[in-house]
């Protein structure tokens, strides 16, 4: 998401040397407006002015720490809570996690340990924002078909789409795989003056090239070994529709001649054959390979490719237009919640950020098939972060490897109690002591890893030191 005004960092603390610290901290080093209240009814009387973030002091004078908790929650759910405590009690943090709280931090506070839960919190509360505004939104979103977007990027394909619709020129349409560029010729076709007739599609990767020629043009009987009767082209069955040619950069040089005279004559003779037949059809290619580069080292003909590219649409990687994760997600949670019969709330804080976060080689068709399987393997009311694949979970990269890319724990066979320690000392190593990441890469709820900290007397303001045998 586009970087906005400076975050409002709101600070609940009533001893006057913590709260000078923390709005040093938060102000100065981290670069966030804040403003500081020294009880918790004065928090809430101001929370109309939307801030971004609360830091809240459990033990306060008046209302409770936990009080104030509950009724930023009733008013403001979306609103991210991180809990300052002097009691390093985990029963205490356990609570405040259940009543709606981002994260527990004891005192004396880590800042720079605090400073990354801190980014993280606003983070979650962004994207809950972002989502509720493209719920709120999703009625005036532009669209084809089953294409769905905000994005600026996309806007100007769907603007394309629009004016090409009408027309018979030879499109190309070029995007990496799992983009939708057979979405947006279906999109061209559907809403053009040729939606009344065929729309039939030939992958040239598919197909194997000794076949293709018969499978675009068609085979009399006894054209060639197995062939015991004529069969008819997909040019022929395309007549007043659309023929698309996806993965067009496939396609066999002797062939691409052939294909060259069918879309300049909308002439051709099925293979084995004499007669000349004629098709009326719009061809409309795609390609996720550099055609320009193919011609240049003479692995496509130049002829050719200016004939399909006379009018050429290029489709942006999901990754390049990040505002359309969320938005396309909710779409295929809305879809595929009601196919399989299980009823979706919508998806957790959490698991909408590994969504945001992840980088989408497989673009729309791997978010499609990531939500799909999350609605499968979801219990509950709302898809949580745990019912990604795991590939999303890890954001992409393997966080618990050591720079040398093996484990950090060595070959040794240890009794299993010290090998968990030993495990959580790690996880907290390397995320720097934020408790809230060492529990995701951990695959733990927050409340079992306070829980099991406090049983191996791993304190909250430790330095986490390495167990024997850690590097």
């Amino acid at each position: 998401m586009p970087e906005t005004a400076k975050k409002l960092v709101f600070i609940v603390e009533d001893e006057p040397a913590n709260a000078q610290m923390l709005e040093l901290w938060v102000s100065k080093r981290w670069g966030y407006n804040s403003r500081l209240f020294d009880t918790g009814e004065e928090c809430l009387k101001n929370m109309q002015d939307s801030p971004d973030l609360v830091l809240l002091d459990l033990m306060l004078p008046g209302m409770k720490g936990e009080e104030v908790l509950t009724a930023i929650k009733g008013t403001h759910p979306d609103v991210p809570v991180i809990i300052l405590s002097a009691q390093d009690d985990v029963e205490r943090a356990v609570q405040t996690l259940r009543l709606g709280a981002t994260d527990y931090y004891g005192k004396p506070i880590d800042f720079p340990r605090l400073g990354n839960a801190v980014k993280n919190a606003l983070q979650l509360g962004e994207l809950s924002r972002e989502v509720q505004r493209l719920r709120e939104q999703t009625a005036k979103i532009f669209h084809f078909d089953n294409m769905v977007s905000n994005s600026g990027q996309m806007q100007e394909v769907f603007r394309l789409v629009d004016k090409v619709k009408d027309s018979d020129i030879c499109v190309l349409i070029m995007g990496e795989s799992g983009t939708g560029k057979e979405l947006v010729s279906k999109a061209i076709h559907h809403n053009g003056i040729r939606k009344k007739g065929p729309f039939v599609v030939v992958n040239c990767a598919s197909i194997p090239h000794d076949l293709l020629e018969s499978e675009l043009f068609g085979h009399e009987r006894g054209a060639f070994t197995g062939a015991v009767q004529r069969r008819i082209g997909r040019f022929e069955q395309a007549h007043g529709g659309t023929l698309f040619l996806d993965e067009i950069g496939e396609l066999d040089m002797s062939l691409q001649a052939k294909l060259l005279r069918v879309i300049q004559t909308k002439q051709f003779e099925r293979v084995g054959g004499n007669e000349t037949l004629t098709s009326d059809v719009r061809v409309i290619s795609a390609t996720n390979r550099d055609l320009q580069k193919a011609v240049q080292t003479k692995q496509f003909r130049e002829d050719l490719y200016f004939r399909l590219s006379t009018f050429p649409i290029i489709i942006p990687p999901l990754r390049d237009r990040r505002s359309d994760i969320l938005l396309l997600a909710e779409h295929f949670l809305t879809k595929y919640s009601q196919e399989e019969g299980k009823a979706k709330r919508g998806f957790s804080k959490q698991a909408l950020r590994f969504l945001y976060q992840y980088h989408w080689p497989g673009n729309v068709r791997e978010l499609e098939n990531a939500v799909q399987r999350a609605i499968l393997m979801s219990d509950g009311d709302m898809v949580t972060e745990r019912d990604l694949p795991m590939a999303v979970q890890t954001l992409g990269s393997d966080d618990n490897a050591d720079a040398s890319g093996g484990s950090t724990f060595g070959n040794g066979i240890r009794p299993f109690e010290q090998f968990k320690e030993e495990v959580i000392r790690h996880a907290l190593k390397i995320t720097e002591g934020n408790i809230v990441e060492a529990a995701r890469q951990l695959k733990l709820g927050r409340a079992t890893l306070y829980r099991l900290m406090k049983k191996y007397k791993i304190t909250g303001n430790s330095n986490y030191r390495p167990a024997q045998g850690d590097s």
